[in-house]
């Protein structure tokens, strides 16, 4: 038995219920091999987690909620096909993402070595041929264009847009995921940026308000709030 392989044997098993019940409520089929990758990736998250400090939730059930289930809740609004997860962190949501649509070809991008290190194992364990990490600032990267861009827990919202503004390409999207205090960012937005929707998101097991903004560099009016 491969030290992976032992991981996902070792799990609780109120992981996988926790996955499989918050899965069910976001309406997300996967499959066998992305349910495993899915464990597979909490497993690495909260082994790693307890030597390099790259999450302050401890608890493996709440990472099921907090980081996972989160990230996922995006999926429906993601289209890519490039996809660029800023401040990435320990890859969320862009790992999360990769998993679940194996289309989508995502880059991964945090200045911190411990995290980008992490992101490469989880990687090279989970078998993802379709995300690329990166360690580098945000504001030197060269890989552009991306068709949206996303950052679930990157600065605010004008630095997120400022930073990458040259990113996204024609006609490209931001998709910012934020709690429930945006509106005073949204007026502070530089000229020229729109919020195309605003969808606010329901996290299985979390009482938390979420919403994911979409901002794009038209003139497109507001879809409004689902």
């Amino acid at each position: 038995m491969s030290g992976f392989d032992a991981l996902l044997n070792n799990l609780p098993p109120s992981v996988a219920r926790r996955l499989d019940e918050g899965l069910a409520q976001l309406e997300l089929e996967v499959s066998t091999h992305q349910r495993e990758q899915l464990l597979g990736f909490v497993a690495l998250l909260h082994k790693w987690n307890k030597a390099y400090n790259l999450t302050a939730v401890r608890d493996i059930d709440d990472m099921v909620a907090r980081h996972v289930l989160d990230s996922a809740s995006v999926a429906p609004h993601v289209t890519g096909p490039r996809l660029l997860d800023v401040g990435a962190g320990p890859g969320l949501p862009g790992i999360v993402l990769a998993i679940l649509n194996p289309a989508l070809a995502v880059t991964l991008v945090d200045s911190n070595g411990k995290k980008v290190r992490f992101q490469r194992q989880a990687i090279m364990e989970l078998g993802l041929a379709n995300v690329t990490p990166s360690q580098a600032r945000v504001e030197t990267l060269s890989e552009a264009p991306f068709d949206q861009v996303i950052s679930r827990a990157f600065a605010s919202l004008v630095d997120f847009v400022t930073l990458t503004r040259e990113l996204p390409r024609p006609g490209g999207q931001w998709l910012a995921m934020k709690g429930p205090g945006a509106d005073d960012e949204l007026r502070q937005l530089p000229d020229g940026i729109t919020l195309k929707a605003r969808h606010l998101l329901k996290v299985p097991f979390e009482t938390a308000e979420r919403q994911l903004l979409i901002l794009n560099v038209d003139s497109e009016p507001q879809e409004g709030v689902e």
